[in-house]
């Protein structure tokens, strides 16, 4: 394996890596469940907060972190260093503690996080079963998926903190109520999303293996919500996505750029593939044109406020006008 002063050149000259799912759909699969037990243990211990946005992972310049979690009267964090391939997890009252990424089983996994955090004094009880997967073996019990390609992982980290940094700038362009750039553990992938304000109808739920309760929650407003994946199903590629809910009438006709976005008429949202990005002269440019102009799509024929809602995207050191 490459020590992390050997793959970093690498990196750097090419921040957006080729990311085919079949060579690493093996790792993808392992490394899923593996930030679903983690996310699962902030989800345990965290105060409920709008949209399940109090269970998300975040982007960092290594990997990822569950960022602060409250334990009694102190705080710790697990962190995903795909860099170093530990699990690093900081409590704010001693020495932190590590477990090791490398091939090994999501039961495995589970055992060695769940006794780190015995011997740091935390005690978390986390739902062992998967979500929003067709597979729902227990964790302790998942014995097939032990794979954990670091380059492949190293890939799909570099890719995360570039659409962070796109997804990001394009937030900045919105007044209304919007999320945070935040990694979904269940759906395992990166997102933002917008809200026009107003009630949604009741979101019919049936996600696999997730509580009606908890999608309806999530969708209890008007949204456009965009983001990035490494594929799966109905997707067999790493891709952008962008959805309207509910969708507005003609939705799946508006006109996106650029060409190579296309609507998904059973997935019910625009699609973009990542290697369209990827191999642009100006791949972010590329993505903020697909993130606007979806958002422009949902928001016109949604019958947004967009006077209200919207501003010109940042720049840094420079207040907005008012």
């Amino acid at each position: 394996m490459a020590t992390v002063a050997e793959s970093w050149p690498t990196l750097v000259s090419n921040p957006w890596p080729a990311l085919p799912l079949a060579d690493w759909r093996d790792t993808c699969e392992t490394l899923q469940r593996w930030t679903q037990i983690v996310g699962k243990v902030r989800l345990a211990l965290t105060p409920w907060l709008n949209h399940s946005w109090h269970s998300t992972l975040y982007v960092t310049p290594r990997g990822l972190t569950t960022s602060p979690i409250p334990y009694c009267d102190r705080t710790f964090s697990i962190d995903f260093d795909f860099l170093a391939h530990c699990l690093v997890i900081r409590p704010d009252w001693g020495p932190e503690r590590r477990v090791a990424l490398r091939p090994r089983s999501v039961a495995d996994f589970y055992g060695d996080l769940m006794r780190t955090l015995a011997v740091l004094d935390i005690e978390v009880s986390i739902s062992r079963l998967p979500n929003e997967l067709p597979d729902a073996t227990p964790f302790d019990q998942d014995t097939v998926h032990h794979s954990y390609d670091p380059d492949y992982v190293q890939r799909f980290w570099r890719v995360l903190v570039q659409c962070d940094r796109v997804f990001k700038t394009f937030r900045t362009g919105f007044l209304g109520k919007a999320s945070p750039v935040h990694f979904f553990w269940g759906s395992f992938d990166l997102a933002v999303t917008r809200f026009s304000g107003r009630r949604a109808p009741m979101h019919p739920g049936g996600v696999p293996h997730l509580p009606d309760a908890v999608t309806r929650e999530a969708y209890s407003h008007e949204v456009s919500s965009a983001g990035f994946w490494p594929g799966g199903g109905a997707i067999d590629y790493p891709a952008f996505y962008s959805y309207a809910y509910p969708a507005p009438p003609r939705f799946n006709a508006a006109r996106v750029r650029p060409e190579a976005a296309f609507f998904h008429d059973q997935l019910g949202e625009f699609i973009l593939p990542y290697d369209a990005v990827r191999t642009a002269e100006d791949p972010g440019e590329v993505l903020l044109d697909f993130l606007q102009s979806t958002y422009d799509a949902a928001a016109d024929l949604g019958g947004w406020d967009r006077a209200a809602l919207e501003c010109d995207l940042g720049v840094p050191g420079r207040p907005r006008p008012v």
